[in-house]
């Protein structure tokens, strides 16, 4: 089936459930009722499975503040961290040295700092925003990264001969977004083509009940037997791309939930 735009899906819709003909979504109360049901739908089916094409390689951001020479942040749209390299090249270095920087959770993170003598030279002590102190080295790059509120990142460590503080240039960022969907007519939902009519057909459904308080069973079968399909079709897909297992699970950072799976 080819994709639909919104406006195509809410005419689609209120055909099926005998509603007004419109020629925008916002013509009637129930055309602008039907588009949020399709954005809630897409939502929903978003964020029940792990789509291929919602992984990206991005950069992270720096705090660009001296104060915090190890902070960085995300765009919001990031719903996992897969994996994090940095260049650890050393200074005077031009050959690139990326590698991987693996996640801690907070308990190992902090352990790991609070085993640092801050009497040291190469050991800053940092306020975070939190107004909790962290013992950060100034003189390797970083080697663990946590985070405390799931929206700024906190590495362990930054080589104040290459930089001041961790530089985005710097970073390579494997992660998984949260795509919206934008009600507006001419909007293509960002789904793959076979799971369009899953979608569809979900929407349909929820729309009889919602609207009419009756059962669309055809919708509602067809649903079913996408979802079962896409299912099936989602590990042939996932087989495609395999990650190392060194026993545990690798460092991610997961946003749903607010919640982190510990690294090595």
């Amino acid at each position: 089936m080819a994709k639909l735009t919104v406006l195509e899906m809410v005419q689609d819709i209120l055909n099926d459930i005998d509603g007004d003909e419109v020629n925008s979504i916002s013509d009637t109360v129930e055309s602008e009722q039907v588009a949020q049901i399709i954005k809630s739908t897409f939502d929903a089916i978003m964020s029940n499975r792990e789509w291929a094409h919602n992984k990206t390689l991005t950069q992270l951001t720096a705090s660009g503040n001296s104060a915090l020479p190890t902070h960085m942040t995300f765009n919001e749209n990031v719903k996992e961290i897969l994996f994090i390299n940095y260049d650890k090249a050393a200074s005077g270095e031009t050959q690139r040295q990326y590698k991987e920087v693996v996640y801690k959770d907070i308990t190992d993170f902090l352990r790991i700092l609070n085993s640092r003598n801050n009497d040291e030279t190469n050991i800053d002590v940092i306020t975070d925003p939190t107004n909790v102190e962290l013992l950060i080295r100034n003189d390797l790059h970083p080697t663990y990264y946590t985070s405390f509120d799931d929206e700024t990142l906190v590495f362990d460590s930054y080589d104040n001969s290459v930089e001041n503080t961790l530089t985005a240039s710097n970073t390579q960022a494997m992660v998984r977004q949260a795509p919206t969907l934008v009600l507006a007519d001419d909007t293509y939902p960002d789904i793959p083509a076979e799971a369009f009519t899953h979608l569809l057909e979900e929407a349909k459904s929820r729309c009889a009940i919602k609207l009419r308080q009756v059962q669309d069973v055809k919708a509602e079968q067809e649903s079913k037997r996408q979802s079962s399909w896409l299912a099936q079709k989602s590990w042939t897909v996932n087989g495609g791309i395999k990650y190392q297992n060194y026993g545990r699970n690798r460092g991610r950072t997961y946003r749903s939930g607010k919640e982190y799976n510990q690294g090595k």
